[in-house]
């Protein structure tokens, strides 16, 4: 069987002090890939910030015999994931790989949360994921090449109480991923979603006795083949964890059609529910034409 290499792939990774990024870049070095360590190496809920995660990152990669350089910019500007990218070019000429991973916690109930926890999520979550990957989409478009990975979350797609700001954001990573895979597609850029479940930072105290059993370990293999040369899929979402992998999907059913030429009302809806409910013979739209 053939190993999957990435020599001569350059990969972008967020957030990659720590946890699942360190897993990331860790991985992919050992297999060929240089690597840009991007932390800003704040707190958990974004405060501060300290060049010795992404350093000791990049010191292991090193260690091991393989190509990194450390940068410190936030994602949540523009100008901040513009930098990210360069450090890529100024570095190594070029940018294969896009694994948008940084990401930080401030959870409160809906009544509770304040708006700047609201708003400093979205930054950091989803305008950060997309203030790295349109210069590096616009390289990619020009070399006819990309691998771009979104990291969301099963909050995002199914709810979690007191983290209404972290799943806006982890929601908004799936439509933002199918646009990518839209408009990458005729220049062989790939891209597509995971919701991880493992232990972090973010989630270590949440966890408990259960943490070892969601090593980052068990992640980074599902992402590495996301962005290897080798993966054909694009526009999906995988949901990945404590070794378990599956596809998770929207889908569009059926549903109930009301007679041509007549508005139905309210109760046409009430009556026929049960169909326009049913998720029988659903289909995968890949846009929202298609949809």
């Amino acid at each position: 069987m053939n190993e999957i290499r990435y020599d001569d792939c350059v990969a972008v990774i967020t957030g990659a002090g720590g946890g699942l990024g360190r897993s990331y870049a860790l991985y992919l070095a050992a297999r060929g890939a240089s690597i840009v360590v991007n932390d800003l190496g704040g707190t958990t809920d974004g405060q501060g910030n300290d060049r010795k995660a992404a350093d000791s990152v990049v010191a292991e990669i090193h260690a091991l015999g393989g190509k990194a350089v450390a940068n410190y910019d936030s994602v949540a500007t523009a100008a901040g994931g513009a930098r990210i990218v360069q450090a890529a070019m100024d570095t190594f000429g070029c940018v294969d790989i896009v694994i948008n991973n940084a990401g930080i916690l401030r959870d409160a109930s809906l009544v509770k949360m304040s708006s700047d926890s609201f708003d400093t999520l979205i930054d950091v979550h989803l305008k950060g994921a997309f203030y790295v990957t349109q210069p590096a989409f616009r390289v990619m478009k020009e070399r006819g090449y990309g691998r771009v990975v979104y990291t969301a979350s099963g909050a995002g797609l199914f709810g979690n109480f007191g983290q209404a700001n972290y799943a806006a954001a982890k929601m908004g990573l799936v439509g933002l991923s199918s646009v990518t895979a839209i408009e990458g597609a005729k220049y062989n850029i790939k891209s597509n979603v995971i919701t991880p479940i493992a232990r972090t930072r973010l989630t270590e105290d949440l966890m408990g006795v259960t943490g070892d059993m969601f090593a980052p370990e068990f992640i980074a293999p599902m992402v590495a083949y996301l962005v290897s040369e080798g993966c054909e899929y694009s526009h999906e979402v995988f949901n990945v964890g404590a070794g378990r992998y599956s596809r998770i999907f929207v889908g569009s059913a059926p549903g109930w059609n009301a007679p041509a030429g007549v508005t139905p009302s309210v109760e046409d809806v009430r009556d026929n529910l049960q169909q326009i409910y049913s998720t029988e013979g659903f289909k995968i739209p890949g846009s929202a034409t298609e949809a």
